[in-house]
């Protein structure tokens, strides 16, 4: 509340009614080394965005984070759900202020022009309370073609005539994880991705300008992937705009910050447009899936041996903590693991209802014998990204939650079965995951599946399983495949797998990339047809034949006996 009062204090000194404060950074990654947010809210969640009044605050949040919300952030901010952001008329009339570089103009005028004014403040007050310096030691380093499968030529190509096509000049990629996919660039400058902050602008004749600090710059210049000439510093950017000669530039307007966007503006007539990278990236070639593939068997191993040993030592009181912290150890046992791909969600009981729970050592819980323990992890390796999450008993589970996980797990065979000549988007895939879940009047806040990028962002788009979701599913994209079911204060359950889109004689499907068991004493048999069951055992099959290599005598009989 200390920090709250310090943030009002300002607001007499900038003339404003309140203060905007977003999750995200000023490169709109979703994992961020600077969190704002949880610096003024407590809140921890992935997404969210806090307005703090005079007198009054508010937290507005996605479904995911109902519960979390409320326990993080509940006694000093009222929680609303994001939807009822685009008609809240609690800050009618007021004068609420900005940071630019967080805003895209699109979502202010979604969100706050319609009842508000907004003051732009070129300094972040936020950070006035308590700043985190950027870490601008770690250097990018540059990926061979051996690795990501197609030369930083071809893409500049794709993207040349991308501009031609659509008469500009210029196209400034604002987002990082872009600029990484196209100049076969990673960095360090994420906690769980390996990301490289910098921005880009490229022209129509293929001349590419990297914004950045230089001192980043070393390594890839050394392997001459960009010139000295061609990198600004970023705080050149704004003289260096001007001496560009060009009429048009395409900006991407989710990712593009109201401070970029000004700036280009005063030469260059803007032409808002999906970066059309997102789309680009999100269709990975025959490299880039053969390299998950490897990660994919590694991470199974990982976890494969984790389950056994948590489902082995259940007489030994741990905490949630505890089997985090043992599953990452597992992970590391390969040369190949770098850290994790997000904070593993490790809930057991009731925690594991709370959809992105994160245990610490001040809240975790011992796991109990009696527990449905949810645990939701993933991996970055080189060269490669995993997310999985599993849901584990350690004793008799009652008829009542194992009908329960059955339903989620038809759903997930649901989608993994999925004819995608016929249901060729993520809405339409929503439906089957959920059948069953509905049929007994059950559903999810959340939804079932998100893209994921080739040793990038866990999360990424444009495609996804959701309920909104109108992106056609295309050969060589990766998605998740998770419905869950979550009851408050009692237990959580979700199954989720890694798939990609394949293609054989003129058909795509989903091909697992996922290989660790599911948990054989939760599933009620009776509920699944013999599909489901041939599903089951020919996934089964396949972990053990690809995983057994990696188990010793014991593991390897106990994963036998999920054939």
């Amino acid at each position: 509340m200390k920090k709250i009062q310090v943030l009002r204090n300002k607001f007499k000194k900038y003339d404003i009614d309140g203060y905007i404060v977003p999750k995200n950074d000023d490169y709109f990654t979703e994992y961020s080394k600077i969190n704002r947010l949880k610096i003024i809210s407590n809140f921890s969640g992935s997404a969210g965005l806090a307005i703090i009044l005079k007198k009054k605050n508010y937290l507005f949040i996605d479904g995911r984070y109902t519960i979390q919300s409320q326990l993080e952030s509940g006694k000093n901010f009222k929680i609303i759900n994001f939807e009822k952001l685009n008609d809240c008329e609690i800050f009618k009339n007021l004068k609420l202020g900005i940071d630019p570089k967080l805003f895209t103009h699109k979502q202010i005028k979604k969100y706050f022009l319609k009842y508000n004014k907004i003051k732009l403040i070129n300094e972040n007050l936020i950070d006035q309370i308590e700043r985190k310096k950027e870490n601008n030691s770690s250097l990018f380093f540059s990926l061979s073609k051996k690795i990501v499968g197609e030369s930083l030529s071809s893409k500049l190509n794709k993207i040349s005539n991308y501009l031609k096509k659509n008469k500009s000049d210029f196209i400034f990629v604002s987002a990082p994880e872009n600029v990484a996919w196209i100049l076969n660039i990673r960095g360090s400058d994420g906690p769980n991705s390996p990301i490289p902050n910098c921005r880009l602008i490229i022209s129509k004749s293929k001349k590419i300008l990297l914004i950045s600090k230089i001192r980043k710059c070393k390594k890839i210049l050394r392997y001459k992937v960009v010139k000295l000439n061609q990198i600004i510093d970023i705080d050149e950017f704004p003289k260096k705009i001007l001496n560009l000669k060009g009429k048009n530039f395409i900006i991407d307007e989710n990712s593009c910050s109201i401070y970029f966007e000004d700036i280009i503006k005063t030469k260059f007539k803007i032409l808002k447009k999906k970066d059309p990278i997102y789309f680009l990236k999100s269709i990975k070639n025959k490299t880039e899936i053969n390299n998950m593939k490897i990660a994919h068997e590694i991470d199974g191993a990982a976890l494969t041996k984790f389950i056994f040993w948590i489902k082995n030592i259940n007489k030994k009181k741990i905490t949630e903590v505890d089997a985090q912290n043992k599953l990452e150890k597992f992970r590391r046992m390969n040369k190949n693991f770098l850290y994790p791909s997000f904070d593993t969600i490790a809930g057991s009981g009731k925690n594991g209802a709370i959809v992105h729970y994160r245990a610490n050592k001040k809240n975790c819980k011992i796991i109990e014998n009696k527990d449905i323990f949810l645990c939701d992890s993933g991996g970055q390796y080189k060269y490669g990204t995993t997310d999985v999450t599993r849901t584990i008993c350690f004793s008799k589970p009652s008829q009542y939650i194992k009908n329960i996980f059955t339903y989620v797990l038809k759903g997930h065979i649901a989608v993994a079965t999925t004819d995608l000549n016929k249901y060729n988007i993520g809405k339409k895939i929503d439906l089957r995951a959920r059948r069953y879940l509905k049929q007994n009047n059950l559903d999810y806040a959340h939804g079932t599946g998100h893209g994921v990028g080739f040793f990038l962002n866990v999360h990424e788009g444009p495609q996804s399983i959701s309920k909104i979701n109108r992106v056609k599913i295309k050969e060589g994209m990766i998605l998740s495949n998770e419905p869950g079911y979550y009851k408050k204060n009692k237990f959580g359950i979700r199954i989720e797998n890694l798939v990609y889109v394949k293609k054989s004689k003129n058909k795509i499907f989903f091909e697992n990339l996922t290989l660790a068991p599911i948990e054989k004493d939760l599933i009620n048999f009776k509920l699944l047809n013999s599909l489901e069951k041939n599903y089951l055992f020919k996934y089964h099959l396949n972990v053990y034949s690809k995983i057994s290599p990696y188990l010793n005598t014991v593991e390897k009989k106990w994963l036998a006996s999920f054939i």
